[in-house]
């Protein structure tokens, strides 16, 4: 008999992630909420499925082109997998929560999914964990969102992390007061986006336009670095919303001060990343070695009001696979381990069941070796399977309750009694 060739194979741009890299993510999402919790933030749950429509009010043009749709044979209208959060976020607010006291501080965690180029090696599923602060308008909102952001990134120990900052008003009071429009703006910008500050001067030989906005548009590939950029912004740009729009970056970097939040900032001026989404304040978070960002946010004061509820509001989310890509390039990525795995080597099970139920109630991981093998095969697999020792209970437990406890890593064993053993696995907080 010929056995039959399946098929396991999974679509392009998913995949599964075993133990260790799984128990990665789970505790990089926990930690995100953990200090959204201490933050006084709270969780909801939005849904995985939403209507088209619906969740297309809260979408650029450039999300809804990457959304996952299909039929809903039970309405008859298209149903759709968000492609990202906040549009939900937006929508909850603007209707479960829109009789409730501003501000809303929400957290949330979860997966999504975005059609990914086929050659762009790009992954379409993503895995989120963020936050959003509905009701505020100030830079003091502005900053706790990046001194939260900071503070996840060590607590996952990450190191040599960037907090690029920019401000999007900037950049629209420069190409606004250029009096640029269609084709001409849209090369500038693109010109802009890529730093290519030749290619901005060439074009403005084909566009002309007043001097004080050839030097702001010329200067803008170059406004970034430290937070002398803000300074030398301040000497360059004249139109009145690039001017409020650098006064209000330039207070949010004082308010990171006094979070105790500066070496890691970095300022950039020319971002043009989500100038037809957000309304002010931008940041990323990168790391050297990974491409994407850790994490991105910022204020999108106009998103909620589609919705039928206008507030201000800003946020952030951290890009989970990205993050545990760079704790695995810094060797700072900690893989899960069990604590104990007990060998019975007597017929009578109650000692195992019961001591394992007790060490558990303590706050330890502890795996009962079930299957009937000798102790050499038990401590391979026990090596294998990331358990840190084997606890062997022998045929006869003597007067004194004695163990052996084995160290898998290197063997080392010792001869211990239950009071010995208890007093030696206290209770884990």
């Amino acid at each position: 008999m010929i056995a039959k060739l399946i098929d396991t194979s999974l679509p392009r741009g998913v995949a599964d992630y075993l133990p260790g890299r799984a128990a990665c993510l789970s505790e990089l999402e926990q930690q995100v909420l953990r200090v959204a919790t201490a933050w006084g933030f709270q969780q909801v749950l939005p849904p995985a499925l939403e209507f088209e429509d619906v969740l297309a009010i809260g979408m650029g043009e450039g999300l809804r082109a990457r959304t996952f749709r299909f039929d809903d044979w039970q309405t008859g209208r298209l149903l759709a997998i968000p492609p990202d959060s906040t549009p939900q976020i937006a929508r909850i607010v603007a209707t479960r929560l829109k009789d409730k006291p501003l501000p809303h501080r929400i957290s949330y965690a979860g997966r999504v999914l975005r059609h990914a180029e086929l050659q762009s090696g790009r992954s379409r599923e993503i895995m989120q964990a963020g936050v959003e602060l509905i009701g505020l308008d100030s830079p003091e909102a502005d900053a706790e969102m990046v001194a939260m952001a900071v503070e996840v990134m060590n607590a996952a120990k990450l190191r040599d992390f960037k907090v690029d900052l920019g401000q999007v008003a900037f950049c629209q009071g420069v190409f606004e007061a250029s009096g640029l429009v269609g084709a001409p703006l849209q090369l500038i910008r693109q010109a802009v986006a890529l730093k290519d500050s030749s290619t901005v001067e060439m074009l403005l030989g084909q566009y002309p336009v007043s001097e004080a906005s050839r030097r702001e548009l010329l200067a803008l590939p170059r406004l970034f670095g430290g937070c002398e950029v803000l300074e030398e912004a301040g000497q360059i740009v004249q139109n009145q919303r690039s001017r409020l729009a650098l006064e209000n970056i330039k207070e949010v970097v004082a308010i990171l001060g006094l979070h105790g939040v500066s070496n890691c900032l970095t300022i950039d001026l020319g971002e043009t990343r989500g100038l037809d989404y957000h309304t002010g304040l931008t940041f990323e978070g990168f790391v050297p070695g990974i491409g994407d960002a850790l994490f991105s946010g910022g204020r999108y004061d106009d998103l909620i009001g589609r919705y039928g509820f206008d507030a201000p509001a800003t946020g952030f989310t951290c890009n989970l696979f990205s993050l545990m890509q760079a704790l695995e390039l810094q060797g700072e990525l900690q893989h899960e381990q069990r604590d104990l795995l007990v060998f019975n080597g007597a017929d009578d099970r109650r000692e195992a069941l019961g001591l394992s139920r007790e060490l558990r109630q303590r706050g330890y991981a502890v795996a009962r070796d079930i299957i009937k093998r000798d102790l050499e095969a038990s401590l391979t697999y026990a090596a294998q399977s990331g358990i840190r020792a084997v606890l062997v209970i022998a045929d006869s437990v003597d007067e004194q309750n004695k163990y052996r406890l084995i160290q898998v890593s290197d063997r080392v064993e010792q001869t211990i009694s239950r009071e010995q053993l208890l007093a030696q696995f206290s209770p884990r907080s």
